[in-house]
């Protein structure tokens, strides 16, 4: 799926685009337990979406990476279509666990 493709209330959204912006992590409250939420902005070659980051998803997305989206949805709020992981979705950061693993065989190599 392209991001252009995407309409408010849509469900099931599959999508890899680029963190193109991070915007200022808020704390919150509710139910008397604390989170963060943080908008950021995705782009691909059909256009740009704002994306709704909450919690550990705030600490593991930076520009420039390349996230993947899974069962996403989007909502809109003042004028605005935001597509998040919500409660069934899953965001995953595209090619960084590879990464990762090499970086630490290469520290494990180095000790022996």
């Amino acid at each position: 799926m392209k991001i252009a493709e995407i309409q408010s209330r849509q469900g099931k959204i599959d999508i890899e685009a680029e963190v193109v912006e991070k915007g200022e992590v808020r704390e919150f409250q509710k139910f008397g337990r604390a989170g963060k939420v943080c908008n950021a902005k995705i782009k691909d070659d059909s256009g740009e979406i704002d994306l709704t980051l909450w919690n550990e998803d705030v600490d593991k997305v930076e520009v420039g990476d390349k996230v993947k989206l899974t069962n996403g949805y989007c909502n809109e709020f003042q004028g605005n279509k935001q597509v998040t992981a919500g409660k069934f979705g899953k965001l995953e950061i595209a090619g960084k666990e590879e990464t990762v693993e090499t970086e630490s065989a290469e520290e494990g190599e180095e000790k022996e």
